[in-house]
């Protein structure tokens, strides 16, 4: 909105309608991510997916790097890590780069089971967007890099 733009009673409703919708899109992907986890492994918290989710998309790293990009307390990621190292999903070993430091993977155990419990999630999401053409989801798609700040 320009800074001259005047804030009408549409445009207040327009705004409230779309805190509502993408209020509906949080909650039905934090439904879907506590549904993955569950499927992943039930015997694990949910919060344990979370940090399984973060290895599997972006790799390897350190115990203190995974709290911080999970926005968890390393108290807590070192827990939940003792338990997926236990439970066969979650590796350590020796930092190449750095000789003193430990880094986290999957395992391939970790990596099916992860591939496995998405497969619902996904199912879920390609369900609500297969009756549309290309053009509408190009322009969705287009739409949310925007509002994610990832694109003017």
């Amino acid at each position: 909105m320009s800074e001259h733009a005047i804030k009408t009673k549409d445009r207040e409703a327009l705004e409230l309608a779309l805190g509502e919708q993408i209020h509906a899109l949080i909650s039905a992907s934090h439904a879907l991510n506590v549904r993955s986890a569950e499927r992943f492994d039930a015997t694990l918290q949910p919060a344990a997916f979370h940090l399984v989710r973060w290895l599997y998309s972006y790799g390897p790293t350190s115990a203190a790097a995974l709290a911080e990009a999970t926005a968890m307390d390393r108290s807590s990621v070192s827990r939940l890590i003792k338990q997926l190292e236990t439970s066969g999903y979650v590796s350590k070993a020796q930092d190449p780069d750095d000789r003193r430091g430990i880094l986290l993977s999957l395992t391939e155990l970790g990596e099916q089971s992860t591939v496995n419990a998405l497969k619902e999630k996904e199912s879920a999401f390609y369900e609500r967007i297969s009756r549309w053409d290309d053009e509408e989801l190009g322009r969705f798609t287009t739409m949310l890099r925007q509002f994610n700040g990832l694109e003017e």
